[in-house]
């Protein structure tokens, strides 16, 4: 009897589970059930927070307290039919659910090859019809003028899910390829202090590089970032606009200094709201506009905005990532675990905080502090620095704040942006005809992790391996 109750005890003490919730299930089939667990989770535990917050929006608006209480609202469907909505909506069988346990059974319980489980499952996504990658065009007849509706449907709404897989299948490539290059070092003593600084910048330099991609096509370009990826950095930003169409208008040359090109009107609507003098805003007057402009009413000083900025995004950000720490904390709470969860948000908001700070004061070093004395003062070089460097030079300095990040979370943030970076590259919709070429991309690199995670858990990184590891153990 006691040697039957020391499992348990000792899975109490470590602080896990008694008893494993798929323990009743056949050891063949747990990893498709977990697969499939997981993946309603993931698909309906957002949707479920996202309505929980509209009810206490709405709540709040009631009472008086939201800001637009008294206006006119959209009807709203009832809360009840919206959750059965929700949770229904997971159960359906082209949605992301049934392809996490069609790739994961494919590969285990059937015995198919990976390869092949993840085409036919990938295959599964893709045949769901969504409105946007549909379109209805009036085919022309030449002969009369008549023309009957064609609905076209374009490939690519499965894209992000591809180039996830594909950054997760470099990684494990070139992780595997450079640690045998390590061994070998470090067994014949060559191993330099310059490799090792390698090692140690490879993920803070992905994540660099991505977040560059990434602000440049939100600032220039935010048709190539997903519409919930673009309205979120237009919260973290805080940014006027007006701001932003200048210097876009910069680039496109629509807006050239020295000369009247009919864009003073854009900028002097700032001035008049900012009370600044109106001659701030003509760029055939002011060459260039005075970087106070770019502080949105934080004084001329860059220094300062670039301290202000870092204030308002850190309270900002603690508002986000305290509660989802305390939220974890309430499980098993612990002076301990509180500390630490305290230290993990107060860490995190300083990581995305200096994210912010890093980009405006980039654009301040750009435009101010720096451009100006290698590139020169004439109106020439204004208009190149406006015209793409300012915004170029916070596009590079915002990612390096992750190094403020823990060690341990760097590699999962690098991992996490990296395929959003390469999807800026790619057309978010192209032709069907060419869809075969990202199935392939995805089945190659598919397999390419779940084999590695069978022979060599460790090699796939970060939380996605450990969540890969236990979803594939029998």
């Amino acid at each position: 009897m006691t040697s039957s109750l020391q499992p348990r005890s000792a899975a109490a003490a470590r602080g896990g589970p008694p008893r494993k919730w798929d323990r009743s299930i056949p050891p063949s089939l747990r990893p498709l059930v977990r697969a499939y667990a997981l993946g309603y989770a993931s698909a309906v535990v957002p949707r479920l927070f996202t309505l929980v917050l509209q009810q206490v929006t709405t709540a709040r608006r009631g009472r008086g307290d939201g800001p637009d209480n008294g206006a006119l609202q959209p009807p709203r469907e009832p809360p009840v039919a919206s959750l059965q909505r929700i949770l229904r909506g997971g159960l359906d069988p082209q949605r992301f659910p049934t392809f996490c346990a069609a790739l994961v059974g494919g590969s285990t319980l059937f015995e198919v090859a990976t390869f092949t489980a993840a085409c036919l499952s990938l295959k599964l996504l893709q045949s769901k019809a969504s409105p946007g990658f549909t379109e209805t065009v009036a085919a022309g007849d030449n002969e009369t003028s008549s023309s009957t509706p064609e609905t076209i449907n374009y490939a690519g709404r499965t894209l992000d899910l591809s180039l996830f897989a594909l950054t997760r299948a470099l990684d494990v490539i070139i992780g595997e390829l450079w640690s045998q290059r390590r061994k070998r070092g470090v067994a014949d003593k060559q191993w330099t202090n310059f490799e090792t600084a390698i090692s140690n910048l490879a993920d803070p330099t992905m994540f660099a590089a991505s977040c560059a991609l990434i602000m440049w096509s939100w600032f220039y370009y935010p048709s190539r970032l997903p519409r919930a990826y673009n309205k979120w950095i237009d919260s973290a930003a805080s940014v006027d606009k007006r701001l932003i169409k200048a210097l876009q208008r910069c680039r496109t040359k629509e807006l050239r200094y020295g000369e009247d090109t009919g864009q003073a009107s854009l900028l002097q609507g700032m001035c008049l709201e900012y009370k600044w003098p109106l001659q701030w805003g003509d760029p055939a007057v002011a060459v260039p506009f005075p970087c106070e402009v770019v502080h949105m009413g934080c004084g001329p000083s860059c220094e300062y905005h670039a301290l202000s900025r870092f204030y308002r995004s850190f309270r900002w950000s603690l508002f986000t990532y305290l509660p989802l720490n305390l939220l974890l904390v309430a499980r098993r709470p612990s002076f301990r675990k509180l500390k630490s969860a305290l230290l993990s948000a107060a860490r995190s908001s300083a990581f995305l905080g200096a994210f912010i700070t890093f980009f405006y004061y980039g654009v301040c070093l750009a435009r101010t502090r720096i451009g100006p004395h290698l590139l020169g003062r004439d109106t020439e070089a204004r208009n190149r620095i406006d015209g793409g460097l300012c915004v170029g030079t916070g596009c590079f300095a915002c990612g390096w704040s992750i190094m403020l990040e823990n060690p341990g979370r760097r590699k999962d943030m690098a991992l996490f942006v990296a395929p959003r970076a390469m999807a800026t590259l790619l057309p978010r919709r192209y032709s069907l005809d060419k869809q075969w070429r990202e199935t392939l991309v995805f089945a190659a690199s598919t397999a390419v992790v779940f084999t590695c995670a069978l022979e060599n858990p460790k090699r796939v990184r970060g939380v996605f391996g450990n969540v890969l590891n236990t979803v594939l153990r029998p």
